[in-house]
């Protein structure tokens, strides 16, 4: 084999792969947070979110950016085992839209697609049209890329080991498997190895059934995205990503056993090798989705026999805001409780954040980051939710109450926002290997006790509704205020004593000031309570 045409397959490869990244670049960006919001509105039953999985998959031209999604999603409690699997299946089967668009051989559109793809992206306003000329830019290149390679392998059709090869992989199709597999393993893409079987199907190098051998192990090749994505996540993530491995490996042995009939209904399908190939991609997907999704339950039941365990199930959703009650008064109350529910997850991360801090616990930083996703979609939720019972018929002092449960809301979520902050500090302290003077560590220990105990009150508060316990909870800020500030100065002297070092120094100050500012939306709450209790018409909340 050639220098030329080593050079020629590689850099085809690379303009193919880089294609495909623009394609899906230019997709979402295009389609903004409505692709999270489909996947995470659009998956409540398997069946939904196989159809979900599919179209997502389509609009984003890959299948390893939903896997990945759909591994965040189940890390954050926003989908359970039986909704990822059935987006996973629906994934499968939308990334074959790739296979199908590539085996036309759409080589004469490359150049033109690169250049008015170049032109809107570079010329056009509006982020929209920008977007969609950087896919129509990432196709032109896609179609070059595979237009290369398949010029580069024309003089292996007279190069007999190579042929042999090839020959084997239908012989023996489980070296082709084998083979495929581990391909698509080292380009975390299945479109990719599906580019590369059609370019040598398409050179005539590749016969039906051992182009079948390798499309089969690409199948199970890019379930490696969504392992790898699970590692270090949660354990229903990491059964997400092992039953994406192991829907694939049962169709692919189903179908290896049946590999000759499967061959024969394919070759119906065209006269084209490549475009037989193509179908015969869509065709495995399909299939084995309609097999198995029958015994889905069973099939979430055998992931957990394999990957055994129990883990505490953060659940995402809102638990109260019941739209049946939302045109009744019933329905701040509903409010007020997943308030104070999301308030109670926000204290969860401020504690685990601190002690991420201290311990450098990897698990901690990764519970605080799960969780601040399901903060930012419980504010949603309730804001939603107070909105649209706003249209209600209300008095002045329901109206008022509804408007100050919106701020509590959001100064909540801004707490969580708090103690993501700190788990970055202690990431960089981490990562720095930076180390804290015993009286440093013993100062914000003293701030985080009081601002801990400042935000426990301010979310009984939240309960109870006493103006005595509001007035001595804004009080109490002054107490923050000032240790803040004795803080600063006490740190001040250790780094002219020498005792801090001043990298350390700036994560420190970075630490009081995140504590200060929770104690500012602690004492807000307390204002809002206040408000709705003495009849305030405008309460006076703390920017921060």
């Amino acid at each position: 084999m050639s220098f030329k045409i080593i050079i020629g397959l590689i850099g085809g490869l690379g303009l193919f792969l880089y294609g495909m990244q623009k394609i899906s670049e230019g997709l979402q960006k295009a389609a903004g947070d409505r692709l999270r919001q489909i996947l995470e509105l659009f998956t409540s039953k398997p069946i939904i979110a196989v159809l979900t999985g599919t179209l997502a998959t389509v609009l984003v031209q890959s299948s390893s950016t939903t896997t990945v999604m759909v591994v965040s999603f189940v890390n954050a409690g926003l989908m359970n085992l039986a909704q990822a699997i059935g987006t996973i299946m629906g994934a499968n089967i939308g990334t074959t839209i790739t296979a199908q668009i590539v085996s036309f051989e759409l080589y004469d559109i490359a150049l033109p697609a690169i250049g008015i793809g170049f032109l809107m992206s570079f010329l056009c306003k509006r982020k929209t049209y920008k977007n969609l000329g950087l896919s129509l830019l990432g196709f032109g290149i896609l179609f070059l890329g595979l237009n290369i390679m398949s010029d580069s392998i024309y003089p292996l059709r007279e190069y007999q080991p190579f042929l042999n090869l090839l020959i084997s992989f239908g012989q023996t199709p489980i070296l082709g498997v084998v083979a495929g597999a581990a391909f698509t393993a080292i380009m975390q893409s299945s479109s990719a190895t599906s580019g590369l079987v059609i370019a040598f199907a398409s050179q005539g190098l590749l016969n039906l059934e051992s182009g079948l051998a390798l499309i089969l192990g690409a199948n199970i090749g890019t379930c490696i995205t969504a392992v790898l994505a699970s590692i270090g996540g949660t354990l229903t993530a990491r059964r997400a990503a092992i039953a994406h491995v192991l829907f694939n490996v049962i169709g692919v042995v189903v179908f290896l056993f049946l590999l000759t009939p499967f061959a024969k209904l394919v070759a119906l399908t065209s006269n084209a090798t490549a475009r037989q190939l193509a179908n015969a991609h869509t065709i495995f997907n399909i299939t084995t989705t309609i097999l198995l999704f029958p015994f889905i339950h069973h099939f979430v039941g055998l992931v957990q026999r394999i990957v055994p365990g129990t883990e505490e199930v953060l659940n995402s959703k809102p638990q109260y805001l019941n739209q049946n009650i939302i045109h009744s008064p019933a329905a701040i109350m509903a409010a007020s409780k997943e308030t104070v529910r999301m308030a109670e997850i926000a204290l969860d991360m401020l504690n685990e954040a601190f002690e991420a801090f201290l311990t450098g616990d990897s698990k901690l930083i990764d519970s605080v980051n799960r969780k601040e996703i399901v903060v930012n979609e419980l504010e949603r939720s309730i804001i939603r939710f107070l909105t649209e019972a706003s249209q209600n018929p209300l008095s002045v002092s329901q109206s008022r109450r509804l408007t100050n449960l919106m701020h509590s809301a959001h100064d909540i979520e801004r707490v969580a926002d708090h103690a993501t902050n700190i788990i970055e500090l202690a990431e960089t302290k981490i990562e720095n290997n930076l180390c804290f003077s015993e009286l440093g560590i013993n100062d914000i220990k003293t701030m985080h006790k009081e601002v801990t105990e400042i935000f426990r009150e301010a979310i009984n508060l939240l309960k109870n509704e006493n103006i005595d316990a509001a007035q001595k909870l804004i009080r109490a800020d002054d107490i923050v205020d000032q240790m803040e500030k004795d803080f600063r100065d006490a740190h001040i002297r250790r780094l002219n004593e020498g005792t801090c070092t001043p990298e350390a120094g700036v994560i420190f100050l970075d630490i009081v000031s995140n504590l200060e500012r929770i104690a500012d939306h602690a004492n807000n709450l307390a204002e809002a309570v206040k408000a709705t209790l003495t009849g305030s018409p405008e309460v006076e909340f703390e920017q921060v």
